[in-house]
């Protein structure tokens, strides 16, 4: 024990310094102890990354933009198999043309009225496409990279301007193997 006035080495019996007289009060002893382990503080939502990759940062907008897409060829579709329906039997079937009077002009081939039924097809699976790749991609399902990508190849072989802009715009965040690794990170947290 050491006195706190003075300093000097005390017994511990004595409760009066020897040297300086004030009295000397036994003190707990203070052991070191190693830091404990703290949790972080825990947060509503985990803080933002300060880099978040190209998968992250364009995964939401490609899903929206596919979605888009799906019901963007639902709606072309319909009307262009209204008007090669209107066109090829004069106005459903009626010998007046829609405007008015009669059709002029040379008959269209009878086998373009049976091509419908293909347009219609055709704009269904499209369709059905781009809906399931924007759905995918929005709920980072584990299958969604591998149908965006194949959406993303018929989208440019097809050649229509958006779908070609938005398959080229997929297959560059979506196609590099460190994408694949990025997004099977994202799928499996989710």
């Amino acid at each position: 024990m050491v006195c706190q006035a003075c300093g000097t080495p005390v017994v511990e019996s004595v409760h009066f310094c020897s040297k300086c007289g004030a009295q000397v009060v036994a003190t707990q002893p203070v052991y070191s102890q190693p830091p404990a382990y703290q949790q972080p503080p825990m947060y509503a939502q985990p803080p933002m990354p300060m880099y978040m990759s190209r998968v992250q940062r364009n995964l939401q907008t490609l899903g929206i933009m596919w979605c888009i897409l799906g019901v963007y060829r639902v709606v072309t579709g319909l009307i262009g198999i209204i008007f090669l329906r209107a066109f090829t039997t004069h106005n459903f079937g009626d010998d007046a043309w829609m405007f008015g009077g009669r059709f002029h002009g040379p008959m269209p081939p009878m086998w373009i009225g049976g091509l419908w039924p293909l347009i219609a097809v055709a704009t269904v699976f499209a369709a059905a496409l781009a809906l399931a790749t924007g759905f995918g991609l929005l709920n980072r399902r584990p299958w969604g990279r591998t149908i965006a990508i194949i959406a993303a190849i018929v989208a440019i072989v097809k050649f229509s301007i958006l779908g070609a802009a938005l398959g080229i715009y997929t297959l560059w965040v979506l196609a590099p193997g460190a994408s694949g690794l990025e997004y099977d990170a994202i799928a499996d947290r989710s």
